[in-house]
């Protein structure tokens, strides 16, 4: 099978991957944010956070949205930490963050080892216009590498700015990511190499990462995305993808 899923503690499960087994690091981790105040992001459900009082779904809630800022900046640094340590030499990261963890997940990137090179924009076209405000219509992706860039490990010329509306039919996650932005992303790991997401979700990372002809091991918290996760991972194998079980009749 070219995808794994590890479902628990994304720490728990990084620690029995191997050193260097992985060529990028790319995830959407919880962000702890959506609130003004610390009793408003540490005392609300990632639902009443990041979903509007009209919206028409009623995804399920995921846990890991009740850290404060002190303590988000340290848990990243550890998952990062031990990303580090399971990606080849010249490997990426690529962290999901919103405006207001941008300052705390740059930190937790180098301070995990990792050397920044950048940020990237995910610009979101269908965002809700904000009366006397700017709209906040981008969520970030901050991306490092292990030790030196290698341009010749995977040649590819990739753009920083990304334009896609989250999913609307067949959404199946709170803050689930377009998949053909995904697509692009997977392209830093280069072909045939393995993808590390360690907040799974809903599975799009794995299942772009599936498309584009990498590898993925994916881990998460959630029972209920776990499930999700592995039926769209599943639809995403062609038939070519499956070993036989046994002799054919």
């Amino acid at each position: 099978m070219p995808y794994t899923l590890h479902r628990g503690d994304a720490l728990t499960a990084l620690a029995g991957i191997p050193d260097t087994s992985v060529d990028a690091v790319i995830t959407d981790p919880p962000y702890n944010s959506g609130g003004r105040t610390s009793s408003e992001r540490t005392g609300r459900s990632a639902r009443a956070k990041y979903t509007s009082a009209d919206a028409e779904h009623d995804l399920a809630n995921f846990p890991g949205e009740n850290r404060d800022q002190r303590s988000y900046g340290f848990w990243l640094t550890l998952l990062l930490t031990e990303s580090y340590r399971a990606t080849v030499e010249s490997g990426t990261a690529l962290v999901f963050t919103d405006w207001r963890q941008l300052p705390t997940t740059t930190d937790a990137l180098q301070a995990a080892d990792w050397t920044w090179r950048g940020i990237a924009s995910w610009h979101k076209p269908v965002s809700r216009p904000q009366k006397g405000r700017l709209k906040q219509s981008c969520e970030y992706i901050v991306w490092g590498t292990k030790g030196p860039v290698d341009p010749n490990r995977n040649p590819v010329y990739l753009p920083g700015l990304y334009t896609a509306s989250q999913p609307q039919k067949g959404r199946v996650h709170i803050t689930q990511k377009p998949v053909e932005v995904m697509q692009e992303l997977v392209k830093i790991c280069p072909p045939g190499g393995t993808v590390l997401d360690p907040f799974a979700g809903s599975g799009s990372t794995g299942v772009a990462a599936l498309r584009e002809g990498r590898e993925f091991i994916g881990i998460e918290l959630s029972e209920h995305y776990a499930g999700i996760a592995e039926e769209r991972l599943r639809a995403a194998l062609t038939q070519d993808d499956f070993e036989p079980a046994g002799p054919e009749e």
